[in-house]
């Protein structure tokens, strides 16, 4: 089957969860004998690259500003995979199914998949007219596709309520990466092995950055973190220069606060690998796989108490009130505190989440299946219109 992935940045993954969903899902599609393309914008990566673990990539053009990068893009792919006949096409993340309606018109042949991966309009760093926009999108998301898909419960009930579309539980996965003794990589960060407390995100309002920072700072000043344990931040802004430089603000009293920039490969493994506690206290979520990422590590995980994150973590003890820096302040002081062993079987069942829930192997199997499903129905109504012209 031939099928062409849009919306995303463009693979390889660099940053971003729609794009590590797109490359993990890719890559296991194709394995299991499909023909997958994977449309990439140039600025993200590197457009030279032509096929990546068995992966066509096609870089096109698109217009990079924050209002229009991904729906130029995604407009000029849709074209693209109209015009080379693909199977299907699959729409990540609400935006970009705004031009699914084109495929349905003019290209009724192709069916269409949408991955619903967040409700992007409640994202701070959207003005109303970019909300009103994403609006649409999230209903053009739940009625132009063929089947949407929702990558978490909380979504699923959302599409339900809202719109009155059934949609098919397909959760993001965890890479399958395991922890590294290696340190080097964070020692030339100034870092040692279970002396810093974590958060890999990029750095935009609704991921709460300025929480963590203002609970440790607090903490810090009243002597209540302990005097090895820094605050490493890892990730770039995303079009919210303002936002960063507000967060360094905050910091640069504070030299226990480390911002790292963006990282990947060895480094990224290190960081995840030795740090003391992973914390993600953002206000909106689909699934974010940077947490299935810690917990697939062996890492224990602090979580603002948003519904996606309590489909993760159900110990109270692993989670604070949402955008509450006194909650945060309190939790993070207590697992300062916290007994290894009790950590450790925070640890162990992290893991068996992980491992039961969110495998990637099975989410391809899932998602093949569904392209499967709707392919096959397309065939019993060619057969029957056949057998009515008869």
């Amino acid at each position: 089957m031939r099928i062409a992935m849009i919306g995303q940045k463009g693979m390889p993954a660099k940053f971003g969860g729609v794009e590590r969903h797109v490359h993990e899902l890719s890559v296991r599609l194709v394995k299991v004998g499909n023909k997958v393309t994977a449309y990439s914008r140039k600025w993200y990566t590197d457009d030279k690259a032509g096929k990546i673990n068995g992966v066509t990539i096609k870089h096109l053009p698109t217009i990079r500003t924050k209002h229009l990068d991904a729906i130029t893009h995604s407009f000029l792919a849709t074209l693209d995979a109209i015009k080379n006949q693909y199977d299907v096409i699959h729409y990540h993340g609400v935006g970009p199914s705004l031009v699914s309606w084109i495929p349905r018109l003019f290209a009724p042949r192709i069916k269409v998949i949408t991955t619903f991966h967040s409700i992007d309009r409640k994202h701070e760093k959207w003005g109303f007219g970019a909300r009103l926009i994403l609006k649409i999108s999230e209903w053009t998301a739940c009625k132009f596709a063929h089947e949407t898909i929702a990558v978490s419960r909380t979504i699923e009930q959302y599409c339900r309520d809202v719109y009155d579309a059934q949609t098919t539980y397909i959760p993001n996965g965890a890479p399958e990466y395991r922890p590294t003794k290696k340190a080097d990589k964070i020692k030339k960060l100034g870092l040692k092995p279970q002396e810093y407390i974590l958060m890999i995100s990029r750095l935009i309002p609704h991921k709460g950055a300025h929480y963590l920072i203002d609970a440790y700072n607090e903490l810090c000043w009243e002597n209540s973190i302990p005097a090895n344990k820094k605050l490493v931040i890892v990730g770039d802004g995303h079009y919210t220069g303002k936002y960063v430089k507000a967060l360094k603000a905050k910091a640069q009293k504070n030299p226990d606060i480390i911002f790292t920039g963006f990282q990947s490969g060895e480094t990224l493994s290190q960081l995840y690998s030795h740090a003391y506690l992973m914390v993600h206290p953002s206000d909106s979520e689909g699934l974010p796989i940077n947490v299935l990422e810690g917990m697939r590590y062996g890492l224990p995980v602090l979580l603002s108490d948003i519904i996606e994150h309590r489909e993760l973590i159900s110990n109270q003890n692993f989670l604070f009130t949402c955008g509450d820096v006194k909650s945060l302040k309190i939790r993070l002081n207590e697992l300062m505190r916290t007994r290894k062993s009790v950590m450790a079987k925070q640890i162990k069942l992290n893991q068996t989440v992980i491992n039961q829930r969110y495998n990637w192997g099975e989410i391809a199997r899932k998602t093949d299946g569904l392209y499967q499903n709707i392919v096959e129905k397309k065939m019993e109504k060619i057969k029957m219109a056949v057998a009515e012209a008869e």
